[in-house]
């Protein structure tokens, strides 16, 4: 298990998703010109909602396939978080329509106004991306997933460009992400045949739901938690402040905390099908885990330090005068985007170890966290304020998590020893 087989696979994968990403990114120095930051803030809120629903479509039960016993586990398991996936999706567009259609639409639903129809199969192509892309990286089919990202990618910002030009704003950057992720949702189905994956039953796919069970009791229980917590300024916040300044927000973590995640998502996928493999071959973590973090960290910092100095001047000049401020909310994020890294690549640890429980109590602390300094910051009117002190506790969060994950590595290698 040598730290370049794992950095070759992570690689193809993180290729994939750089591409991806570079793609989405190279699009808004388009699109900051056709939609305004009020747009960009309604669609932010739009978002939000759909990171915190995509939790309960699948449960997590996508995470159960990258360890399950055999392929016939695998399948049985991601077939379950399919139907669980539609049923969850229909119950959602069921209350979305008839909200809609009575006027009832509460917080910040209201705003998104008919856009709130788009909820539902967004969280629908989501999360069949999800379970698709978790069963295709037991096959290590890392190509594959690289491929469904880049055709998400492309015809999103391509739909969202075009849309905008027709003239509709605010309502092109969500219908275009929705289409985007609709069409990387069938390049995996397509594919799905070469997997060769083995028939199974209702009672299968009920036996493995049952066997894998702690991944909806803690990890989709953590995760919900977790993903509330990071999308509550634009949840709460956008109640109390300039739906500009939420936009502004918006577009600083998406050149920053969403790179990221996405990268984080690729080295944590590939660490997680390693170290489980590892542990049930009785094989050490430590080595792994260590140069990991020394390599990923040793590119990260140096490029922190210079987004901190230059992300005023980048977004000024790069997107236009009335995009200024965003340079702002870069380095008041930075500290904790940089502490994410290392974080979020290394979940996978309580998840081979079966420490969920624990590790939600990390996450539940966060969220109370979380929502001290925002009542904080809105008590004293002061959005920069409460984003600042968000950053900062989640940060703290972030180093308290990382140190819990190495103590489990080093218990684990006590074992051995």
């Amino acid at each position: 298990m040598k730290i370049r087989g794992i950095a070759g696979e992570a690689a193809t994968m993180v290729s994939g998703n750089l591409l991806a990403q570079l793609i989405a990114l190279a699009a808004y120095f388009i699109l900051t010109r056709i939609y305004s930051p009020d747009d960009y803030g309604l669609f932010t809120i739009f978002y939000s909602y759909i990171e915190v629903f995509i939790i309960l479509s699948t449960c997590k039960y996508e995470l159960a396939t990258v360890v399950a016993d055999d392929e016939h586990e695998a399948a049985a398991v991601s077939r379950f978080a399919l139907r669980l996936n539609t049923i969850v999706s229909l119950a959602l567009l069921t209350i979305a329509l008839v909200l809609w259609l009575c006027g009832a639409l509460p917080g910040n639903f209201s705003q998104l106004g008919w856009m709130v129809l788009l909820i539902p199969p967004m969280v629908f192509f989501c999360g069949t991306s999800r379970i698709y892309s978790f069963l295709y990286n037991r096959y290590h089919r890392y190509r594959q997933i690289a491929l469904s990202e880049n055709v998400n990618a492309g015809s999103g910002a391509l739909l969202k460009i075009l849309l905008g030009l027709l003239g509709m704003t605010p309502s092109g950057l969500p219908v275009g992400t929705v289409l985007g992720q609709a069409a990387s949702n069938l390049n995996y189905r397509l594919q799905l045949r070469s997997l060769a994956l083995p028939s199974t039953t209702k009672a299968d796919h009920q036996a493995a739901a049952l066997k894998h069970r702690k991944f909806p009791l803690f990890v989709a229980t953590k995760d919900f938690v977790n993903t509330f917590s990071a999308n509550l300024p634009f949840l709460w916040l956008s109640l109390y402040f300039n739906r500009a300044d939420i936009g502004l927000l918006g577009l600083a973590l998406t050149f920053t905390r969403q790179p990221v995640l996405i990268l984080c998502s690729a080295f944590e996928r590939v660490l997680y099908a390693r170290g489980a493999e590892a542990v049930r071959q009785h094989l050490p973590l430590s080595r792994l885990v260590w140069r990991f973090m020394l390599t990923v960290n040793a590119v990260a910092i140096p490029t922190a330090v210079a987004a901190w100095f230059l992300a005023e001047l980048v977004f000024s000049f790069g997107f236009g005068a009335r995009w200024q401020g965003c340079g702002v909310y870069v380095q008041a994020v930075l500290p904790w985007v940089l502490l994410t890294i290392t974080a979020n690549s290394l979940m996978f640890v309580a998840n081979i170890f079966s420490t969920q429980r624990i590790e939600f109590f990390f996450n539940l602390a966060q969220l109370l966290l979380r929502v001290a300094v925002l009542y904080i910051g809105i008590r004293m009117g002061s959005f920069l304020l409460a984003i600042r002190m968000f950053a900062a506790v989640s940060a703290l969060v972030s180093v308290a998590l990382t140190v819990w994950y190495l103590w489990q590595v080093h218990r684990y290698e006590k074992t051995l020893a």
